[in-house]
């Protein structure tokens, strides 16, 4: 998957906390050193419901190797999460560690300065971590997050916490469209006899006993 920021417009900043210099490889093919770094988040880095707070630590543990087209970056990052449960909408708070591996292809060797989507390149000795780290953390947060996977969630009728009442609920509500009808079942219009067929045969006896007499 392409990387948000494969070819940066500007140049790097190399006091940036994800800005890193790789001179001490010496550009050595086979030569390697590891780190251990401590930086600070950037700003946006998580998903709407859970994220990494912005400036909190993340502990990098990297390797840097040197190969014939670039430098080899390897490591882990460890990272403090907040956010809010999916259901229940309590606050969570975890930690998460998330594997990355990336080439940082010289820029005057192979494709350099026309590195294409799927490459990073290093300007000078600078390598820019970030749209790594990104890709390796962000794109593997979870969208609905949960405090816990059997997360009962909120009544949907009044927002009641239903871990803390399991036994919550609520009489049958009757559909607005029928509550009308109800003081209708039972009545019988006035009038309603009027299609009986018991009165309707007497009206008739009574109108061929008035003939006979007339």
């Amino acid at each position: 998957m392409p990387h948000e920021s494969r070819n940066p417009l500007t140049r790097l900043d190399p006091n940036a906390p994800l800005v890193l210099d790789t001179r001490a490889l010496g550009r050595q093919p086979g030569s390697s050193r590891e780190e251990n770094l401590s930086v600070p988040a950037p700003e946006d880095f998580g998903v709407e419901m859970v994220g990494v707070p912005a400036g909190a630590a993340i502990e990098l543990d990297i390797r840097f190797e040197a190969v014939l087209e670039g430098v080899l970056v390897t490591g882990t990052a460890t990272v403090p999460l907040e956010g809010e449960c999916a259901r229940c909408l309590d606050p969570i708070a975890s930690t998460f560690e998330a594997d990355f591996q990336e080439l940082f292809v010289y820029d005057d060797t192979r494709s350099g300065g026309n590195a294409g989507d799927d490459e990073l390149r290093l300007e000078g000795d600078l390598i820019d971590l970030e749209p790594v780290l990104r890709d390796a953390v962000v794109l593997a947060l979870p969208l609905s997050p949960l405090c816990r996977d059997d997360c009962p969630g909120l009544c949907p009728d009044c927002g009641a916490r239903l871990a803390d009442q399991p036994d919550h609920r609520h009489d049958d509500a009757v559909d607005p469209r029928w509550a009308a009808l109800q003081g209708l079942e039972g009545d019988t219009p006035a009038g309603s006899d009027r299609g009986n067929g018991s009165n309707g045969s007497r009206g008739t006896a009574d109108r061929r006993e008035r003939r006979q007499e007339g």
